[in-house]
């Protein structure tokens, strides 16, 4: 019989208040902020999670973060190169965009949230439609990632809201290649490349009047540049020196008070304030003063110096007293330095209403896992103290601000601690709420005391910690190596624990109860006695007591396992075959097996009756950190700095499960004592717990899927390689500007195959049908009728005909994925699919699909349509329905349009009353009311055309019910409008 195990999942990440990662967003009260694959919504004031946006299976480290126009909405950029449209009020996913094939770098919306722009680590540029959900097109010039993206409104665009010609716009990027390029989004060409920096521009920010832009460098260097907008609308045209009118113009650079890159330039919404950080902890902010503050400014400086030449009797200069022009310096003003209490990741402007007395709110997002908002005052009249920024709000408590490096739970399960450099807190492992939170010195290991109401911690100083989980307090500091402390582990009868370190000892403590001041015994509190010592030949990294209390087993630098007798420390076994150090040893519940891992990547299982090694395996591609047995049997865990923790059986040496979920290296491994889930934490801050499921795993079924992941996304890789190749260059070899947008994933390639089988099991039930009928029309009349064939069981089931079997499919596929799903159908099948498009045009079935489906085909396949003359006796009865369908829609959508139209201004009658100030004389009045009976008789007018037109449409397939219907809607709209035009008359 086939051994089966049980699966392990992951649940809930903590720990985390915002990982370095990615850019953070802040509403005023709310603060979206990065967490590693996840999006944290945080109460700022409160420090409370008010919502997690976590989508289940993906698994991409977050990379950048935008908030869309339309508020709701929140694009989010992932390190697989996809975005996800984010729906605040919903916490769902609206829609996923796939086109780059690296991580998502810069994201920006335009002005109507309509049209969103994706820069990537590829070098592309895409440009997406929200409302359609579709890419536009993708842009290529750039040769490194590309870092900020910026839309402009060109002025004068007054082109109809029906208008067919393509969304017009300018678009800003940055790279790292040092180029700034304009785009002209109607044509998809580069307008203009600008050589911005010597060194890489990381980011970019464009006035709120939309008159300057400031470019920000790796080498300090903040540029402002000016646009040029009769350029703008007037478009490419030459000179007089036959030279193509240029857009943007340099300006001047603003002197920083640092020289650091310049990571974020962020003009405020509403006030004149400019924000940039370009040092690690301090966002400079600088206050943007009017032409006129500056004159007056000028005005007193000139005064007070002509003041000082008459006291000194100097004779005044005209030329030096004339006005000299505006620099960039002077407008742009220092106000102060916002200095925050770690490195800053990003900062964002608060709202205009969140600050009191004039005053903003500045929110800046650290890389040591934790948030702060500022306050920055307004500018003050006196001289004598310069404004400073206060801290607001802080959220810290609820994660590490480094590495977390021990892990240990209670004897109960309840409790899990977790140390790092820094700070010790204890955690709910139920409600994963963060409890206590201790500060302390730089943890190495740790383990809880008998009684759980202690935590002995030991650090890099050599100092072994005693902290009282009931006070959140340090009750003893106890100096126990004078190098680090490595290991530390209970015996298995709770009276003795054992410490490990680098000074090449191993120290026994036993535990014994503290006497209060008045020399009674407080059970309640612990402390530890030294006994013994035993001195090593070499470095302590890990020490273990077996479970029967017999064994000792000590892990020295020299690559070696060295076992004791505990009672005697009498050596007894010496286990040696590492190449590189042990770091971690575990000792299963029988006493029997010690599973060792270590640097060299490697995991061996021995035997503790003789010494000899089971199995080595190859575990881990990189150091295996920590191993630990499972309660009761003989299956460990391991994790390494791979970012992997894995499940084996230490019987038949086989990998039992493999999961993923950490972004950083591992640092940190806990079993709990029942066996039913496993913590880790790692060098991202996060703490994850694994729980065991209900659900078998077999480890034939497990290969299966793992080999089946490897050739899918080989076979998209594939896909994706062929396609580059295609697109990157034309027939001459040069490299196209602008090109489709397209990427094969796992998912379009399984929504095409799912087409595939549709079309196939429709032609095959249309065939038989069409066998039956003319079988049936052969018949001579008065034989015997022949019984029809058997239906198709799946579209017995759902009930539906072949056609509607098809559209099924097809609509089910999502909206961002039909496309790269349709380009995997062979041209057969696209000719096969146009047929069923000819069928659901004529029954109206779907048009908008219908559409979208036809013309991308016909874009795509554009060469062999033309080429293959039997299409054209499909083609044509589809232009022809297809045609009809669209001009029924268009009907419906005028109809509907001038409903609205009249409702509004029904509306707009009712509530709103006209006060004129001037006294109108009787030909003004009479002029007014001719003017609203005219507008008002030609929407009636336009109303019964459209009424008219319907019926035209209708054609023989009318009933008289719905022509009475249509009829009595056209007279009742003229009388009404009649009435409406009569009533004003008299108004």
């Amino acid at each position: 019989m086939v051994q089966s195990y049980l699966r392990h999942g992951p649940t809930q990440a903590f720990g985390i208040v915002c990982s370095s990662s990615a850019n953070s967003l802040y509403d005023g009260k709310c603060a979206y902020v990065p967490a590693l694959e996840d999006i944290l919504v945080w109460d700022v004031k409160k420090g409370q999670m008010l919502a997690m946006w976590h989508e289940t299976g993906h698994r991409a480290e977050v990379t950048v973060v935008l908030r869309s126009p339309q508020q709701d909405t929140f694009a989010v950029g992932y390190a697989d190169g996809s975005i996800c449209l984010w729906s605040a009020s919903t916490n769902s996913v609206l829609t996923t965009f796939n086109g780059h094939k690296k991580a998502v770098t810069a994201l920006a919306f335009d002005d109507r949230g309509t049209r969103l722009a994706s820069g990537s680590q590829d070098t592309d540029l895409i440009v997406w439609d929200v409302v359609g959900e579709a890419g536009l097109f993708r842009l290529r010039g750039h040769r490194d990632q590309i870092t900020a993206l910026r839309f402009l409104t060109v002025p004068n665009d007054n082109s109809p809201s029906t208008s067919t010609a393509p969304a017009s716009g300018l678009l800003l990027s940055a790279a790292k290649d040092t180029f700034l390029k304009l785009w002209d989004l109607s044509t998809q060409h580069c307008l203009q490349t600008v050589v911005a920096h010597r060194a890489e521009i990381w980011t970019i920010d464009i006035h709120p009047q939309q008159n300057l832009l400031f470019t920000g460098s790796s080498e300090g260097e903040l540029k402002a540049w000016k646009f040029d907008q009769e350029a703008f609308a007037g478009g490419l045209k030459e000179t007089e020196t036959g030279e193509i009118a240029k857009m943007i113009h340099p300006l001047a650079t603003l002197p920083l008070s640092s020289n650091h890159r310049v990571s974020q330039v962020t003009f405020h919404p509403t006030s004149p304030y400019l924000a940039v950080q370009s040092h690690d902890r301090s966002v400079e902010i600088f206050r943007i003063r009017t032409e006129e503050e500056v004159q007056k400014k000028k005005a007193r400086r000139r005064k007070r110096a002509k003041e000082k030449k008459k006291e000194k009797g100097i004779e005044e200069d005209d030329e030096d007293m004339e006005g000299d022009d505006i620099q960039l310096v002077d407008l742009f003003t220092p106000h102060l330095v916002v200095r925050a209490s770690g490195k800053v990741r990003s900062f964002a402007f608060g709202p205009d209403d969140t600050g009191s007395k004039g005053s903003l709110q500045l929110f800046v997002a650290l890389t040591s896992n934790a948030l702060e908002v500022y306050t920055i005052p307004p500018p003050l009249k006196s001289k004598e103290a310069p404004p400073e920024a206060t801290r607001l709000y802080s959220v810290d408590l609820p994660g590490h601000r480094t590495d977390v490096r021990s892990l240990c739970l209670s004897s109960d399960d309840r409790l899990l601690a977790s140390a790092s450099n820094g700070s010790l807190k204890i955690w709910n492992v139920k409600t994963t709420a963060c409890l206590r939170t201790i500060p302390c010195g730089y943890a190495i290991c740790s383990t809880f005391l008998p009684g759980d109401r202690q935590v002995a911690v030991g650090t890099k100083t050599g100092e072994i910690l005693i902290f009282d989980l009931a006070s959140s307090s340090l009750i003893e500091t106890i100096q126990a190596h004078t190098s680090t402390v490595w290991s530390l582990h209970v015996r298995a009868d709770d009276q003795t624990l054992v410490s490990g370190s680098a000074d090449k000892d191993v120290k026994f403590w036993e535990f014994e109860s503290q006497k209060t001041a008045s020399g009674e015994t407080n059970l309640r509190h612990l402390t530890l006695v030294h006994i013994r010592t035993l001195k090593m030949s070499d470095e302590v990294l890990a020490v273990k007591y077996s479970p029967n209390g017999k064994l000792l087993a000590v892990s020295l630098l020299d690559s070696t396992v060295k076992v004791f007798y505990q009672d005697t420390l009498k050596f007894f076994l010496s286990l040696y075959g590492h190449k590189l150090p042990v770091l971690s040893m575990d000792i299963s519940h029988d006493s029997k097996l010690i599973v060792t891992c270590s640097a060299d990547k490697n995991v061996k299982i021995w035997g503790l009756d003789f010494g000899d090694c089971h199995k080595s395996i190859f575990a881990h591609d990189e150091s295996v950190m920590q191993v630990a047995f499972e309660q009761d049997s003989h299956y460990f865990w391991t994790v390494g700095k791979d970012k992997l923790l894995k499940y084996w059986d230490g019987d038949k040496f086989e990998n039992i499960q493999k999961l993923d979920g950490h972004h950083s290296e591992i640092w940190a491994l806990a079993v709990s004592n029942r066996g039913d889930f496993v913590v880790t934490g790692s060098h991202d801050k996060s703490i994850r717990v694994w729980e065991k499921l209900d659900e078998p795993l077999f480890l034939e079924e497990e290969r299966e899927r793992e080999i089946e992941k490897i050739y899918e996304s080989g076979v998209a890789d594939a896909f994706n390689q062929e396609n580059t190749g295609k697109d990157a260059s034309d027939e001459a070899g040069q490299t196209i500007e602008a090109t489709g947008v397209s990427k094969q994933t796992t998912e379009t390639l399984m929504a095409g195959e799912r087409i595939i089988e549709a079309l196939d099991l429709a032609d095959s039930e249309r065939a038989i049908f069409q066998e039956y009928e003319d079988a049936m029309s052969r018949l001579p009349p008065g034989a015997m009728r022949l019984a029809p064939p058997p239906r198709n069981p799946v579209l017995a089931a759902y009930e539906l005909e072949p056609e509607a079997w098809v559209l099924r499919v097809v609509e089910r596929i999502q909206s961002t994925a039909l496309q790269d799903a349709l380009l995997v159908l062979p041209f057969g099948k696209v000719v096969s699919l146009m047929s069923y498009l000819n069928i659901w045009a004529q029954r109206d079935w779907n048009i908008t699909l219908v559409s979208r489906v036809l013309f991308f085909l016909l874009k795509t396949h554009h060469h062999q349509i033309v080429a293959n003359r039997i299409m054209r006796t499909s083609l044509l009865p589809l232009r022809k329905h297809l045609r009809n369908a669209l001009q029924h829609q268009k009907g419906i959508m005028g109809y509907n349009m001038a409903a609205l139209q009249h409702i509004r201004r029904r509306n707009e009658s009712d509530r709103v009353a006209q006060f004129f100030e001037e006294e109108l004389d009787e030909g003004t009045v009479r002029a007014k009311i001719a003017e609203v009976i005219v507008a008002t008789c030609l929407c009636g007018i336009q109303i019964q055309g459209i009424v008219d037109q319907q019926l035209q449409t209708l054609g023989p397939h009318r009933s008289s019910n719905l022509i009475l219907g249509l009829s009595n809607l056209k007279d009742a709209t003229w009388k009404s409008y009649q009435s409406a035009g009569c009533e004003a008359g008299r108004t």
